[in-house]
């Protein structure tokens, strides 16, 4: 087609094929077979070739009443663990012809402000993080088909849930600390209000009850390196015997707790072992490098898509939670003995 010449139309492709326009639209559209012949399929798909044809999509999506936009709530864009979400997801998305807005919480948690005018009119569909909920609301983005990762299948909001088996990190993590012979633990929990993290309670809670002689303290701080470190500092300066073993909700809290200990005088893993859940890259960034739970994050953003399209086309998504691996480096050993 000559520069500055009109857009071939479906018209334009009917009349070069010798065909109706309904039956350029069930050739392009796929939806040929059984009403038009391979022959006349091909001499449609030989004429759109030859104009340049391209269908308006946008035209095509209004009419089908679908935008193949999905938007992903996060609650940070400069979290690492969420990046690979997006990551995950958008590659799925791509493979099926969806695009995926991005879009986080402010603050991390709380309300959001409607970054379109309707999300219903601009969105198929929508994926969240439990820790971004409340920005649901706010958009009317739970009046959508909706994909809720990391929440209590239970009382999710959604059409499906994608969680990682977080349940079973935990144990790995108390099993193995609990074999080195630990028996003083200090839970560094992340405050936030957010199933993800009372799971982690939970869990620890239950796994180290069940071993006589264990005892647990817990305190708690913002995810962040400063909040955890002076938290962990507090904890680890009260009274009484001091914790040998410090397991850390987030890999950046575990940051904070080296910190802590080294403004104590207290060496890791000699004096206290310390534990994280993520396996961020400053996991090995830490020295020792970081005993830690490792979340594929690609892999959880690609299952929720995945559920997504599949809720979107009338299919029941996998209900299997995603596995995770304790991948154990330096930062954990034996306790000294007393």
């Amino acid at each position: 087609m000559a520069a500055g010449s009109p857009r071939p139309t479906s018209r334009d492709v009917a009349q070069a094929a010798g065909v109706s326009q309904a039956a350029v639209s069930l050739v392009l559209g796929d939806k040929w077979r059984g009403r038009v012949s391979e022959r006349t399929a091909e001499r449609v798909r030989e004429a759109a070739r030859d104009l340049g044809y391209r269908p308006n999509l946008a035209a095509r999506n209004l009419r089908l009443g679908s935008t193949r936009t999905v938007l992903l709530v996060v609650p940070a864009l400069t979290t690492e663990f969420f990046a690979g979400v997006y990551t995950g997801a958008a590659r799925v998305a791509a493979h099926h012809g969806f695009g995926v807005l991005l879009y986080p919480s402010p603050e991390g948690i709380g309300p959001a402000r409607n970054p379109f005018a309707s999300a219903q009119a601009a969105l198929d569909g929508v994926i969240a993080s439990s820790m971004a909920a409340d920005a649901l609301t706010a958009i009317r983005g739970d009046q959508l088909p909706l994909i809720m990762l990391d929440s209590d299948p239970a009382g999710s909001t959604g059409s499906a849930t994608v969680n990682l088996d977080i349940r079973d990190g935990v144990r790995q993590v108390a099993e193995h600390l609990l074999a080195l012979g630990h028996r003083r633990f200090l839970h560094l929990a992340a405050d936030i209000p957010s199933w993800t993290f009372d799971i982690r309670a939970r869990e620890l809670a239950e796994r180290l009850a069940a071993v006589p002689g264990t005892e647990l303290r817990t305190a708690s701080a913002p995810i962040s390196i400063d909040d955890a470190r002076a938290a962990a500092e507090t904890a680890l300066s009260a009274p009484g015997p001091r914790p040998t073993a410090l397991v850390c909700d987030d890999d950046k809290l575990a940051a904070g707790a080296y910190k802590a200990a080294r403004r104590l005088g207290l060496r890791i893993p000699d004096d206290l072992s310390v534990t994280g859940l993520d396996d961020l890259a400053l996991a090995t960034a830490l020295d020792p490098e970081l005993t830690t739970v490792r979340l594929d994050a690609e892999l959880f953003g690609e299952r929720g898509m995945q559920a997504l399209l599949a809720v979107l086309d009338t299919r029941t998504p996998t209900p299997d939670d995603i596995p995770v691996t304790l991948i154990i480096r330096g930062s954990t050993a034996r306790p000294t003995p007393a």
